[in-house]
């Protein structure tokens, strides 16, 4: 028999959802972006043009891409990663602002997460680089570790810059698409339209209500092997939320017996090798969900739990056990099942 559903609710609404106007239809779009893949549902009003609304959003994505992106040789974040040693450089707003959260999450996790890891996900062959079969050899790791280190990077705020003091590359991956999913939310907003969904790379977040008036209900992300069918699913009211989630089964390759996943702990230059299969952040802001669900997976089931109860994290971790996953839920989180 399969077992029931879990429903999670906003702990305290800003506002209460109001229904949809009667004559509103759903519209969905989608595409690639950031290496991976977009979609949005939105109600429009009668006269809303839906070919300008998808334009609107794609302009936000390519804005991203442009200067968030290290896959991208002239975005503004692959051109601060090849300046001189020794240079300040203004960054745009946008990509300032996600920098300076970057190097806050980085502060709070002790380096668990360290936008400048870059080096250190390209060694492994998770980013730009060629992908990898074999692990690198201990001493290509610590060479690589000698040019990370979030703590080098010094800020300007009133001018917006951020100093490069030589070999540090910035790496966005674990933020920038929450960030892209903010973005195109408050595009949506700006436009007046006040029931949306967005998602990309399966990074979710949802304003208002469907036309029934229900909520954007998502289905939390799980690893396979995990049987929703036996288990039940767990479910969130997306209105003003946000949901990321960091899984070793997304990105990986297997060598000599050995999983290396993507998630690279920048303290030991190694991926993290724990039995964390996957941690879901829910939050308001989709960047911050993104960047702490990577923090907490390199900090692994205990130090992650501390972390998230010391800074009210609502997190789900899922443990790998002989016999199958083993659930965590921090206190922030248990207290939006309903």
């Amino acid at each position: 028999m399969p077992g029931l559903n879990r429903v999670l609710v906003p702990v305290a609404l800003t506002a209460p959802p109001q229904p949809p106007a009667a004559d509103m239809r759903l519209q969905r779009w989608g595409g690639a972006t950031m290496g991976t893949t977009w979609s949005v549902a939105a109600l429009l009003p009668p006269a809303t043009d839906a070919d300008a609304i998808a334009a609107g959003i794609q302009a936000v994505l390519d804005g991203v891409i442009a200067q968030m992106s290290n896959w991208e040789a002239d975005s503004d974040l692959s051109r601060f990663n090849g300046a001189a040693p020794g240079s300040w450089h203004a960054l745009p707003e946008d990509c300032f602002m996600v920098l300076q959260c970057a190097l806050l999450v980085a502060r709070d996790s002790g380096g668990a997460y360290d936008p400048s890891a870059g080096p250190l996900v390209d060694l492994w062959g998770f980013g730009p680089a060629p992908a990898r079969t074999a692990p690198p050899s201990p001493d290509a790791v610590q060479a690589t570790r000698g040019r990370c280190g979030w703590a080098r990077i010094e800020v300007d705020a009133t001018g917006r810059r951020a100093w490069q003091p030589g070999g540090v590359s910035l790496d966005f991956c674990a933020i920038a698409k929450g960030f892209a999913v903010d973005a195109v939310a408050g595009y949506l907003c700006e436009q007046g339209l006040d029931h949306h969904l967005t998602e990309i790379g399966g990074e979710l977040r949802g304003h208002g209500v469907k036309p029934d008036g229900m909520p954007w209900w998502v289905a939390l992300e799980a690893p396979p092997g995990l049987g929703s069918d036996a288990a039940g699913q767990t479910l969130v009211a997306l209105h003003g939320l946000s949901v990321a989630t960091s899984g070793d089964y997304r990105r990986y390759f297997d060598s000599d017996g050995r999983r290396y996943a993507h998630t690279i702990d920048p303290r030991t230059g190694y991926p993290a090798s724990h039995a964390l299969a996957s941690v879901t952040v829910i939050h308001a802001q989709c960047m911050l969900a993104d960047a702490l669900s990577t923090a907490l997976t390199v900090l692994g089931p205990q130090a992650g739990m501390a972390h998230a109860r010391r800074h009210g994290i609502a997190a789900r971790f899922l443990v790998r056990t002989p016999g199958g996953f083993d659930e965590q839920l921090s206190p922030a989180f248990a207290a939006m099942l309903a």
